[in-house]
């Protein structure tokens, strides 16, 4: 297999590569762990970084959860990723090949016994060694065909939830691709009954299951402790051959030839992308086989160790990012919520619809949007309008501004808004924000209208408490320092939109208490200087123009 030129120097790091040390002796394992380690520098700050696997979909007594935790983790990552799962019969090997992927001797448990280790779907959240942009998620899978089940459908949940995450779907088996190894694959067989590409399918389940294609992952067949030759026909073949070979259809009308047919026409059908890899044996020492995570790698063949590195090279060049249909990229955070979609369809007793779950994820992600659009409005117009504005139009070009850049990102943020439903939700919660920055921008006018006009007030307020106009001729004097009040509330700068006398006393009049009747009919203009003091400051503040 060839490798191009930019993987050589990630292979060289991977786990896969042995280095002599100033002594002589491999360091293959060290150099795996710096390669790991200088690929974490490739997070954002804010990604999470896991040093070991978590559970991601819990599988107890036949009931599918997703874990929260696994969920938090997912959240924080925001860029696309690479998803790879790995299924297969249990007792297999499958933790101990995603553990090389990972460039981990431990990670993913890997058992001794003839009990399954793995339950439910374990996830492991990494930098990608050769993308700097992307994160690699690599699920490893329980083992299926437990014989501790009591519920063969659980195994069928675990393969269709691996497909519908992935990216690059890993199918592990041993020995060969024979009958059995095809048997053993009758899962892809129920795909179709367990996976639905749109909410109404359609009455013809082959044409809906062509819908499948656009979205299910590339598909590998990894065959382990392979002892054949790669031969056909006294021939040499390459690995891929030998799996296309396996695949062809046997001729024939007989209801089991037809049975058996059918995987291989499944495969065909909805992985036209496939890939075969074939390890040998890591090693013949049984004590080794039972502790693979204590082995060291100068103790495994060659060729295993060659075969391993190929495998991960092909992986790490070709697994592509998780897309759905119509091109949308899967990013961490989106990841978590279809998982979530998924088995919460899957434990109300439907089925998962990729239709309803892109919905499920345009529901969630358009209102994250809406609502992070509508922060930076209020943030944007808070930095920018400095109240009171000198005119209202001041205020609504600020707006507009704003609401411009809102929308943007908006845009930015959300995906398959078809009938602009989001998008109008996000115009009318700016519309109701600018109503109340004009009635922030009305109080501010008004208030800061009344603390000037008190100021300039405070001589004639004082002179009318004290009765100074209380006297003959005191109602011309009045009318003189009201005057020039006036004329000074006038020439204040920057009073706002309320800026009007009326406007700003309207509030001040009731402030004051009428501590006695008005005059009695026939009193004239003169009388004004005879009253209360406060009913003169009542006369006033309820005259200015």
């Amino acid at each position: 297999m060839s490798v191009i030129p930019a993987m050589l120097s990630a292979c060289k790091n991977s786990p896969f590569h042995e280095e002599p040390d100033a002594g002589g002796q491999s360091k293959g394992r060290a150099s795996a762990a710096l390669h790991v380690a200088a690929s974490a520098t490739r997070y954002p700050e804010s990604e999470s970084i896991m040093m070991a696997p978590i559970c991601l979909v819990e599988n107890q007594k036949e009931q599918l959860t997703v874990n929260s935790k696994a969920l938090q983790i997912l959240d924080k990552i925001s860029q696309p990723v690479v998803v790879v799962a790995i299924v297969g019969i249990y007792r297999t090997g499958k933790s101990y090949l995603m553990n090389r992927l990972a460039g981990k001797n431990h990670g993913f448990p890997l058992g001794s016994t003839v009990q399954s280790e793995t339950k439910g779907i374990w996830m492991w959240c990494m930098p990608h060694p050769t993308k700097p942009n992307y994160t690699l998620i690599l699920l490893d899978t329980e083992g299926l065909g437990d014989v501790e089940k009591g519920n063969p459908k659980n195994d069928s949940w675990i393969f269709a939830l691996a497909v519908l995450l992935s990216s690059c779907f890993v199918y592990n088996s041993m020995s060969t691709i024979n009958h059995q190894a095809l048997e053993q694959l009758h899962y892809v067989t129920q795909l179709t009954q367990l996976i639905r590409a749109k909410s109404c399918p359609r009455t013809d389940e082959v044409e809906d299951s062509s819908e499948f294609v656009s979205f299910f992952p590339d598909f590998i067949w990894a065959v382990r402790d392979f002892t054949l030759e790669l031969k056909l026909n006294g021939h040499p073949i390459t690995e891929d051959e030998y799996l296309e070979n396996a695949l062809k259809l046997i001729p024939g009308k007989n209801p089991k030839l037809q049975n058996s047919n059918m995987p291989r026409e499944c495969i065909r059908h909805f992985f036209p992308k496939r890939k075969c890899f074939v390890f040998d044996r890591p090693t013949n020492d049984k004590q080794y086989l039972i502790h693979m995570d204590k082995l060291p790698e100068e103790n495994m063949e060659r060729l295993f160790l060659r075969q391993s590195e190929n495998f991960c090279s092909y992986i790490f060049t070709h697994a592509k990012p998780k897309t759905l249909r119509e091109g949308i990229i899967v990013t961490g955070n989106r990841l978590g919520t279809l998982a979530v979609t998924y088995v919460d369809a899957i434990n109300s007793g439907g089925v998962p619809c990729l239709e309803n779950a892109v919905t499920t994820l345009a529901q969630r992600e358009n209102s994250a949007a809406v609502q992070r659009a509508a922060d930076h409005y209020s943030q944007q117009m808070a930095q920018r309008v400095r109240f009171p504005t000198d005119t209202l139009q001041e205020l609504l070009d600020v707006h507009m501004a704003c609401e411009r850049e809102a929308i943007a990102v908006f845009m930015e943020h959300s995906f398959k808004d078809e009938n602009q439903e989001f998008q109008r939700k996000l115009v009318d919660t700016i519309e109701k924000k600018k109503e109340d920055f004009v009635l922030q921008n009305e109080e501010a006018s008004v208030k800061y209208c009344q603390a000037e006009l008190k100021r300039l007030s405070e001589h004639l307020t004082e002179s009318i408490l004290r009765g100074i106009f209380s006297v003959p001729g005191g109602h011309n004097l009045y009318l003189e320092e009201k005057k020039q009040v006036e004329q000074n509330y006038k020439l204040v700068p920057c009073k706002g939109v309320k800026s009007q006398l009326r406007n700003v006393m309207h509030r001040e009049v009731n402030k004051v208490p009428r501590t006695m009747q008005p005059a009695s009919d026939g009193a004239d203009r003169a009388d004004l200087c005879t009253r209360q003091p406060l009913e003169i400051l009542r006369k006033f503040l309820s005259c200015v123009p």
